[in-house]
């Protein structure tokens, strides 16, 4: 087994014994786990991202992805930064801007100038004349670079809140 196979798996393993979920309810910060400080500058990057799409701005949400980023959500994938930007970066900003998004789970760790960051949140609101109540889960991977960290792949699973 290769030593970055090794610190993968290692990795792994860090993040399956976070602390268990713990859902914030309304005025109640939200639950986030023991983060180093490169560890929550990365968490920046995944927060900037998200605050981009909040805003509507698809097209700055994806300058915040590497350019050979790999999205995964409901089964589909995009395997670039191009790719994502001209598919869904705006249907997402759409989304994101019309359906408040609540944080309620983060955990991360740094690797050498990889992070991993993994969140809960919960979305509540109306989109297209439609009733909106979903929890999801999200992991980000990012790559620390010259110009900052830089989302390297992004893995999002929802469903409908209880």
């Amino acid at each position: 087994m290769t030593r970055n196979r090794i610190r993968w798996i290692l990795a792994a393993s860090l993040l399956a014994m976070a602390p268990a979920v713990a859902i914030a309810q309304d005025g109640q910060a939200p639950s986030v786990a023991l983060m180093s400080s490169e560890a929550q500058e990365a968490a920046k990057a995944v927060d900037a991202f998200h605050a981009k799409l909040a805003e509507g701005d698809g097209a700055a949400a994806a300058a915040l992805l590497a350019d050979d980023a790999l999205i995964f959500e409901s089964g589909h994938a995009e395997r670039s930064r191009t790719e994502y930007a001209s598919h869904h970066a705006g249907a997402d900003a759409a989304y994101a801007a019309a359906v408040p998004s609540k944080l309620t789970h983060r955990a991360g760790f740094v690797e050498g100038d990889t992070a991993w960051i993994v969140s809960d949140s919960r979305a509540t609101g109306k989109y297209k004349n439609k009733p909106i109540d979903r929890v999801t889960t999200e992991t980000m991977i990012l790559r620390k670079t010259a110009e900052g960290w830089r989302i390297a792949h992004i893995h999002w699973s929802s469903r409908a809140a209880k």
